[in-house]
């Protein structure tokens, strides 16, 4: 397996896939093709998160938190609508960071689960 395996994600951005190549530097083949499984499995798309997020400007806020494991946040939004959709308009905007720095904590727990 190239590193190009990692180009096929849905919504990878560059600094996205130089990071999973260099935390997969060490990895044998093997090893690299089940991170790439379980990583798939967790990582959420950055444009699924900016969907769920601009629900939240028509619909029920905080969606986008609950999907990103940000309980208190999704409820937070919820109860304030939001934060008076100010909130809800800055994570359209950031949807891309939020997005990076939950799928950064996924392939760190996709090494754990590996021993690696």
């Amino acid at each position: 397996m190239t590193d190009h395996a990692f180009a096929t994600l849905p919504g990878i951005e560059q600094e996205e896939l130089l990071w999973l190549q260099e935390l997969t530097r060490d990895y044998s083949i093997e090893t690299r093709q089940r991170f790439l499984a379980i990583y798939q499995g967790r990582r959420k798309d950055p444009q699924v998160v900016l969907i769920c997020c601009l629900i939240g400007l028509i619909g029920p806020a905080g969606i986008h938190r609950f999907l990103l494991n940000q309980i208190g946040m999704g409820i937070l939004y919820i109860l304030t609508l939001g934060l008076c959709l100010v909130g809800t308009i800055v994570d359209a905007i950031n949807y891309r960071r939020l997005a990076w720095e939950y799928n950064k904590k996924a392939a760190l727990e996709s090494a754990a689960l590996l021993g690696l």
